[in-house]
């Protein structure tokens, strides 16, 4: 199937062909025929799948073929999203899609003074694309009216759940007119995104893209068993060997993230961290670098890399294994982008390898182990992902939950120890 046979608009599709995109990716071929339509619409899907022009595509087709930009400007699709980079780039995917339509959109977040982003909506923007802290405090000052809105679409719903963005995403839905197309999309639905779904959707159909999909052949995957202490050096004993030219290594901590930089530097490699910790500028920045070869590595936390859409990377690092396996997924999906390529390389210590189980459990497959590297695990071997032979749970905790902790200071200093730990998570 071509983005043609699917009924779009002749400007949207001329800037598609200007973009290389000639053939839909799974989602969007199962998403775009639905919202065309006009309907509600819930898409289970990792990043890397084609989301943004899945939902992109048809709202703008919508928006020109209704000739919304006649006349004066009003907010008609709104985008909610959990991060600045995230939003970023869906902003760009819009103004890439829409150069022949004659419609505006303009992104909006928070950590930035808002002056410049107040000065685009009083311009007048047909699509908005928002976090939602800047989101909500804007249109408590007035700037924002979802009045006139059509279209809405709230994106990467589990990670703004993981990022504490629950009490704002309520607010929001609650302030949406009653008439209009929602749309909802997450990589995994627990309990309370189903809950969340359901309040913000009508009569809605879903798309389900599985992992396995999202994985896909088209990334090579592979692990290496190596000690803790000598990641570092298998990291840059990897740049090195195989003249890697644009690295995305995950880092499980910010500080952590910081740490790789540092010894990174040390062999004279160029890199950059992105994290919570650092300004939009900084951030911005750094991704620049990325993009313009300037920086042969960027080291990145999860919640950070979302919206990272970088063209030919062609390697991503897990110097940490995520303790999530769906987040797994939306690490490799950095690379292999849509009909593109790729290497995901992981390195698993000995306290890593109940994730590493549990991520080839979710993705049904077990991944090749890499032998032969100077810095192998002599007590290592491959974790089959049908073997039960998880190591014991962080803090001495009993594995079966019907057992008491031995007794309530170690109750108290294991409460204060997964605090502590929690607080330095991305």
């Amino acid at each position: 199937m071509t983005f043609k046979e699917l009924g779009i608009a002749e400007p949207i599709l001329k800037a598609l062909v200007q973009e290389g995109y000639e053939n839909p990716t799974p989602i969007q071929e199962k998403s775009i025929p639905i919202l065309l339509k006009g309907k509600d619409l819930l898409g289970v899907a990792q990043t890397g799948t084609g989301k943004t022009a899945a939902f992109g595509i048809p709202i703008l087709h919508h928006l020109y073929t209704n000739n919304s930009g006649i006349g004066k400007r009003k907010i008609k699709a709104l985008v909610v999203t959990p991060t600045r980079e995230l939003a970023i780039q869906i902003g760009e995917s819009f103004t890439a899609y829409a150069r022949f339509t004659g419609i505006k959109n303009t992104v909006i977040f928070g950590g930035v003074k808002q002056a410049k982003q107040t000065d685009e909506l009083r311009k007048g923007v047909e699509i908005l694309v928002a976090t939602p802290g800047r989101l909500l405090d804007l249109m408590n000052q007035g700037f924002i009216s979802l009045r006139d809105l059509e279209h809405v679409v709230l994106d990467e719903a589990d990670q703004m759940l993981d990022m504490g963005f629950i009490h704002d995403v309520k607010k929001i839905i609650a302030k949406l007119p009653e008439k209009r197309q929602s749309l909802f999309f997450s990589a995994t639905m627990p309990k309370t995104i189903v809950e969340l779904s359901r309040k913000m959707l009508g009569d809605f159909e879903q798309v389900t893209i599985k992992p396995e999909q999202a994985t896909a052949e088209k990334v090579e995957q592979a692990v290496y068993f190596v000690p803790k202490g000598d990641k570092a050096k298998l990291l840059v004993h990897l740049i090195e060997t195989k003249s890697a030219k644009a690295v995305l290594v995950f880092s499980r901590t910010k500080h952590g993230a910081n740490k790789i930089v540092k010894l990174l530097g040390k062999a004279n490699i160029n890199a950059a961290a992105i994290h919570g910790n650092k300004s939009q500028t900084a951030r911005q920045n750094a991704l620049n670098d990325f993009k313009d070869g300037k920086l042969t590595a960027l080291v990145a936390t999860d919640i950070a890399a979302r919206g990272i859409d970088i063209d030919d990377l062609s390697l991503v690092v897990n110097y940490d294994l995520p303790n999530v396996p769906e987040t797994y997924v939306h690490r490799i999906g950095r690379t292999g982008r849509a009909d593109a390529s790729g290497v995901a390389l992981s390195f698993c210590d000995a306290e890593e390898r109940a994730y590493l189980k549990d991520i080839q459990k979710l993705i049904k497959q077990t991944i090749p182990t890499i032998t032969d590297h100077p810095f192998l695990d002599d007590g290592s071997r491959p974790v089959d992902a049908q073997e039960d032979d998880r190591p014991p749970r962080a803090n001495n905790r009993p594995r079966n939950g019907n057992q008491k902790p031995r007794n309530s200071n170690n109750r108290n200093r294991n409460k204060n120890r997964n605090r502590n730990s929690t607080k330095k998570q991305e």
